[in-house]
């Protein structure tokens, strides 16, 4: 099985609401909970109470239809609000990732790093030293894992900032992206992912669900292609609807009965017709 690390701040833990998007159900995608790998279902972090839609499930399922009858397996580790000085390599946020990275290696792949992270870092003056401190963080992940060639995408914050509510105080969004990018072209194996035309929840920081379903599409993107993903990609809202249409295997039905069993929101006698 391969794997994928997912750091950052909340907007790759996701904040987009769970009812504005069909769910992605696939019974090749897997999170790592508990020390097991269990089926993948939103959310996949669980850092706050209103965690929610992020990139990963779309990055995932595009990973899996060009990889049929493969599996992959997500690394949640991201944590809302954290900036930059919290991922250090002396912190707790950079150590428990590793942590995590390295059980789950243990019967997988690593295959990416994701990461976004910025919007903490995104006023006062505090993008004038990011590229040092992504250095830092990207080379010490890189030696640890021992993954030089892997991967590592850096999304950039959302076009939406510095406008709104939460989202007011970040007006130095664009030079985090600057260094995001300066950063993926100066290194190997690094790829910068717009962050444009994404949209927000109303609070004016988090990007919403069906926008983190077209986000992941561009990680994917970025990934396959081993190269920056500098603009919105013509037929992403195309792609993220095949994917919530796509046809189900009867393991996920029962799965996705289940949950809604659990949720109260289906009929005992329902779930049963799935799990005859």
């Amino acid at each position: 099985m391969k794997s994928v690390l997912l750091i950052g701040q909340s907007n790759m833990a996701g904040r987009g609401f769970l009812h504005e998007v069909k769910p992605i159900c696939n019974e090749n995608i897997f999170m790592l909970r508990n020390g097991r790998w269990q089926m993948m279902a939103e959310p996949i972090h669980f850092d706050r109470a209103v965690s929610g839609v992020g990139p990963a499930a779309s990055f995932a399922q595009a990973w899996c239809n060009a990889n049929k009858n493969g599996k992959i397996g997500l690394i949640p580790c991201a944590e809302g609000g954290s900036s930059i000085d919290e991922w250090n390599v002396e912190g707790a946020l950079y150590r428990h990732a590793i942590s995590e990275a390295r059980f789950a290696m243990e019967n997988s792949e690593l295959e990416a790093i994701l990461w976004h992270q910025g919007e903490s870092d995104s006023h006062s003056g505090q993008y004038k030293d990011y590229y040092q401190k992504l250095d830092e963080i990207v080379s010490s992940f890189r030696k640890e894992l021992g993954v030089k060639e892997v991967p590592f995408i850096l999304g950039g914050l959302g076009d939406y900032l510095g406008k709104s509510a939460f989202g007011m105080s970040c007006v130095e969004y664009e030079m985090v992206n600057r260094e995001l990018l300066r950063y993926a072209e100066n290194n190997d194996n690094c790829y910068f992912v717009t962050g444009e035309k994404l949209y927000s929840n109303p609070d004016g920081i988090h990007i919403n669900a069906e926008s983190q379903r077209r986000f992941g599409v561009r990680y994917f993107e970025a990934y396959q292609t081993k190269s920056n993903v500098d603009r919105p990609l013509d037929d992403e809202t195309e792609i993220v609807k095949e994917y919530c249409e796509k046809e189900h295997t009867v393991a996920e039905k029962r799965y996705m009965a289940l949950e809604q069993f659990t949720l109260g929101k289906l009929a005992l006698e329902e779930v049963m017709e799935y799990l005859r």
